[in-house]
Order: C-alpha cells, then sequence, then structure tokens
C-alpha cells in the first residue's frame, strides 16, 4: 500500500512538471503537435522567400512623351523600360506607368554662356533634375517610391549588339548565344514602341527650332533615366521548396544573363584590371527550370582601355567577367564576355566581336566640314561687276559666311553689314571652327552609366583557374 501511494505521487509530480513546461511556452500543447504533424507532412512548404525589391534596386523609366521644360515641380511622365523581378518572379511588369516631375533647373555657369552667346545661342542647355514618385500597376494599385535618379542618365538610348564572330565554326553554344541576343534586341525594340517617337517633319521643326538665338528646352521622348530606389518594395513572400533550390545549377555554356553595371565605366578614368561588377537583373531559365536566380552578380577587370586623344582618336574599353557569385555567397568560376549594352546615342558606340566597345565618329563629319569650307569660299568671292574700292562685296556671299560662322545671327549681320571683309573672316571662323572640332580636337570618351544594362555570354565554365590569369584578376579570354 505504501509503494502504491509513492507511486501515485511520483506520477503526479512528474505530470505536474510537464505542464509546467507547456505553460512556460508561448504556445499550447495542441499547436505544438499540429505544428509537428504539418511538418511532417509538408517538408518542402516550411521556409518561405521574401519577395522584396532592395534598396538601391534600379528602375530604368524611359519617358513616353516629349516635354517642354518649364519650371521645377513640372510633371513628367514615363514608363519601366524593363521588368523588376523578385528571385525568380515579376513584381513589376515591363511597361509599368511611372510618375515624376523635375526637382531643379541648374543655372548655366557664365563662362559657358559667353562662349554660347558667341556661337548665337542665347539659350544654352541647363541639366535637369528628376525625381520619380509613384508606380501605377496594371491592377490598378499605385505604389509610393521615394528615388534619386543617377546622374548623366536621362539620355536617348540605343541597345547596341556585338559583332557576328566571322571565323571558326560555329557549335550549338554559340548559337545559343546568338539567339538570345538576337531576342534582348526584339524586346528593346518593342519596349521602344511605347515611346512617341516625333515623325520627321516634327524633328526638322525642333531642329529649326533650335537654331534660333532664344528657344526652349526640351527632355526628348524615349530619354531613359536610372531611378534607385531609396527604400525597398515588398511584395509579400513565395514558398521555398526543395525543387527551387536543386534547381539552381551550373550555368550552360552558351547562356546570355541580363545584368546591369554596378561600377561605372570610362574610357577616361578606367585603368587596366580595375574591378568591373554587374548584377543580374532577371533570372535566368532553362525552359521553365531555374538556373539564376535575380541577384546573383558577376565579377570581371578591364582588360583594356585606351582614354580618348586628339586627332579625334576615340575612347575605348574591354572587359571581361571571370567569376559567377549566387545570392547565398556561392562563387563559381566562368568564362564570359560582353555581347550587347545600351548605350547613348551621342555617344555612337560600337562593339566588335569579342565585346569590346568603341566611341566611334560619326562620318557626317565629312560633310559638315565641306559644308563650312564652301561658305567660306564663297564669302570670299569676288564679284567681277563691283566697283573698284567697293568693300561691301556681293550680299549673298556675306550672308554665306555669316551662316558658317555665326548661323542665323551670322546670316543677319551678313545682310546689315556692308563689309566683305567682315563676311569672309566670319566664314574663315566657321570653316576652322569645322575642320578644328571635327578632325582636331581631342576624341570621346565612352562613358557607361552605374546601372547600364548588358547581356553577357557565359561560356564553358574551368574546371580550375583559367590559364594566363594573373595576380591581378585577368581572366583567359578563350573563346567557346
Amino acid at each position: 500500500m505504501k509503494l502504491r501511494i509513492e507511486n501515485i505521487r511520483q506520477l503526479s509530480c512528474l505530470t505536474a512538471a510537464v505542464w509546467f513546461l507547456f505553460a512556460a511556452l508561448p504556445v499550447c500543447p495542441q499547436d505544438i503537435a499540429q505544428s509537428t504533424l504539418e511538418r511532417t507532412s509538408h517538408p518542402s512548404t516550411r521556409e518561405t522567400l521574401s519577395l522584396t525589391v532592395p534598396k538601391g534596386t534600379a528602375l530604368q523609366v524611359i519617358l513616353d512623351n516629349e516635354v517642354r521644360v518649364r519650371e521645377s515641380g513640372q510633371s513628367i511622365h514615363g514608363r519601366l523600360a524593363q521588368p523588376v523581378y523578385a528571385f525568380d518572379k515579376i513584381v513589376i511588369p515591363a511597361g509599368t506607368e511611372v510618375f515624376g516631375r523635375i526637382t531643379h533647373i541648374e543655372d548655366v555657369p557664365g563662362g559657358t554662356r559667353v562662349l554660347d552667346a558667341l556661337n548665337a545661342d542665347f539659350s544654352p542647355a541647363r541639366k535637369i533634375q528628376v525625381e520619380f514618385q509613384e508606380l501605377a500597376l496594371n491592377d490598378g494599385r499605385h505604389i509610393p517610391i521615394h528615388t534619386s535618379v543617377v546622374p548623366d542618365s536621362g539620355q536617348v538610348i540605343q541597345f547596341l549588339t556585338s559583332k557576328t564572330k566571322k571565323s571558326g565554326v560555329k557549335g550549338p553554344a554559340a548559337d545559343k548565344a546568338e539567339q538570345a541576343k538576337q531576342e534582348a534586341k526584339r524586346e528593346w525594340d518593342h519596349t521602344m514602341k511605347q515611346v512617341h517617337a516625333p515623325d520627321k517633319i516634327h524633328k526638322v521643326k525642333r531642329y529649326a527650332v533650335a537654331q534660333l538665338p532664344v528657344h526652349p528646352q526640351y527632355l526628348n521622348p524615349g530619354s531613359v533615366y536610372f531611378a534607385e530606389l531609396q527604400e525597398p518594395l515588398d511584395f509579400g513572400s513565395e514558398p521555398l521548396t526543395e525543387e527551387m533550390v536543386k534547381a539552381i545549377n551550373d550555368v550552360p555554356a552558351g547562356s546570355v544573363v541580363h545584368a546591369r553595371l554596378t561600377t561605372e565605366l570610362s574610357s577616361a578614368i578606367s585603368q587596366k584590371g580595375d574591378p568591373v561588377e554587374a548584377v543580374l537583373w532577371q533570372p535566368l531559365f532553362d525552359k521553365s527550370r531555374l538556373i539564376l536566380p535575380q541577384g546573383s552578380r558577376l565579377r570581371g577587370t578591364v582588360v583594356q582601355v585606351n582614354p580618348a586623344r586628339r586627332l579625334k582618336h576615340n575612347g575605348q574599353l574591354r572587359l571581361v567577367f571571370h567569376e559567377l557569385v549566387l545570392p547565398d555567397g556561392m562563387e563559381q568560376r566562368v568564362v564570359a564576355t560582353l555581347e550587347s549594352i545600351q548605350a547613348s546615342k551621342g555617344q555612337d558606340v560600337k562593339l566588335d566581336s569579342e565585346g569590346g566597345a568603341e566611341a566611334n565618329t560619326p562620318k557626317t563629319r565629312y560633310l559638315q566640314t565641306g559644308i563650312s569650307v564652301a561658305l567660306a569660299m564663297a564669302s570670299a568671292h569676288t564679284d567681277a561687276d563691283a566697283k573698284d574700292g567697293d568693300v561691301a562685296g556681293n550680299t549673298g556671299d556675306r550672308v554665306a559666311g555669316g551662316a558658317g560662322g555665326f548661323k542665323l545671327v551670322g546670316i543677319a549681320m551678313g545682310v546689315l553689314v556692308h563689309s566683305q571683309p567682315f563676311g569672309m573672316a566670319m566664314g574663315a571662323y566657321g570653316a576652322s571652327m569645322s575642320i578644328y572640332s571635327n578632325f582636331i580636337s581631342r576624341g570621346r570618351d565612352l562613358v557607361f552609366p552605374k546601372n547600364t544594362a548588358m547581356e553577357v555570354s557565359i561560356g564553358q565554365r574551368p574546371s580550375a583557374p583559367a590559364a594566363g590569369s594573373t595576380d591581378s584578376g585577368k581572366p583567359n579570354t578563350t573563346e567557346n
């Protein structure tokens, strides 16, 4: 009897201890049992993936209409040139409306204003600062955003592809890369169709207005702004299944990834061996299988750089990526080259078959110089019917010299100032300035701002560090 009472006392103490432990937990025993059951029956749905667009992500906003600059606070409107991804999902589709405003119109320095005035331009272009404040999604939602526009963006952009390799036999990897490159070009052309581009007559009118001594300033349709998010955007979460984790694998040879530069490149300041980094703004899929998620990074180096020099030698850049870093920090050695890149139309950039970039001088310089020289020669023409001692010259000749030297203002002065030497001087000035600027002056440097979009072809992944690598990280550029 005493033994049975002692057993009952021990059992009661054990029961009390168990309930005391359960009471100290934030959930009840029934919840713990249910949680254990769910974890056992659904092991792949316990982990979730946050669909967050992090701070610093660049939205490429393209103006879809011409904007006449009037004042600070003026509204502007654009659309996303490219979709925004979070891991493997599109959270903001391409074409989404973006609303912003002009925040500041900078003054023109006095020296610049004087030089432009000497060239008959009394309305020199001013730098315009803008910001974007709201996204209007297709489902009717309006999302406020806080952005900072990258300097030197806001230019009309073209999408350039490298030349096709003519030597060697193409394999499946090369064909795959070529198809991906052409598909990216088609996507960009489709995006540009959303822009209300001016027709030829409108362009002629705008050009004529720009030649006037006093003229308005416009933001051109098709101008692309790189607007970096200053605060993250949250789009919920999705289950992270075991299948999704296993899907991330080695990149097949010939794959082309969509990336953006996170470091600015310039032939004026970049040095051979400088590190280059780009981030994937779009995940890489092999059909429906995820290969690389958004946010993976490419690391490389500048392997060739030539700054612009006198006699119109333009800047050149060549870069190669040699390392791929997944979001979890795992690194892979790769051999990757530039296939396509965004560039300002004003730079007139061209890519060679190895991914090197060079600022190209337009051939119109020959036409422009020829016109200036012809006008200068016309201003020096001597009228056979002119009387001795007549220094006025022919009005048409004076006008020709004025047009070559000071555009519309020069034309007016050629009509009003009855002096042939004056017209000849203006013509000679215009011809000499055209020759200097088109053939003698320093060429143009090649500049790729931060967040410039590019397509990078990934070749065979080396099993060991690439042959020919140096301490500076320069990779072997063996072709596929």
